[in-house]
């Protein structure tokens, strides 16, 4: 049984095998295919609908939801070369900073939170 801290280093190295395979055997080839606009919008569409399951307060859509936006997710960072460990950094990097004042920093506060 794989550790649950493995889970999505084991799916992302599922996702990179498939990279090349057929579009006829492989979801994950056929979203390849198609180009990163359409990965893209697999990311947006998963958000959306986990978005509207938790406005719904529907539990157990929302776990659905967000396990499909964690595979398309795992699925962008594939095609744009991007490693759990690039993210990891990033989140680390933020470590003990104010919520606010990270997003004042990148200019991205937004009033009326």
């Amino acid at each position: 049984m794989t550790d649950k801290s493995e889970i999505l280093a084991d799916l992302a190295a599922v996702i990179e095998s498939r990279k090349n395979s057929s579009s006829k055997n492989s979801y994950v080839a056929t979203l390849f295919n198609k180009g990163r606009k359409k990965i893209a919008q697999k990311v947006g569409e998963e958000a959306v609908e986990l978005v509207i399951a938790a406005a719904h307060n529907d539990r157990e859509e929302a776990i659905s939801e967000s396990a499909d936006l964690l595979f398309h997710m795992l699925v962008l960072w594939s095609d744009m070369n991007i490693k759990a460990e690039d993210v990891y950094g990033e989140l680390r990097s933020r470590e003990g900073l104010s919520g606010i004042e990270e997003k004042k920093s990148r200019g991205e506060f937004l009033d009326g939170l």
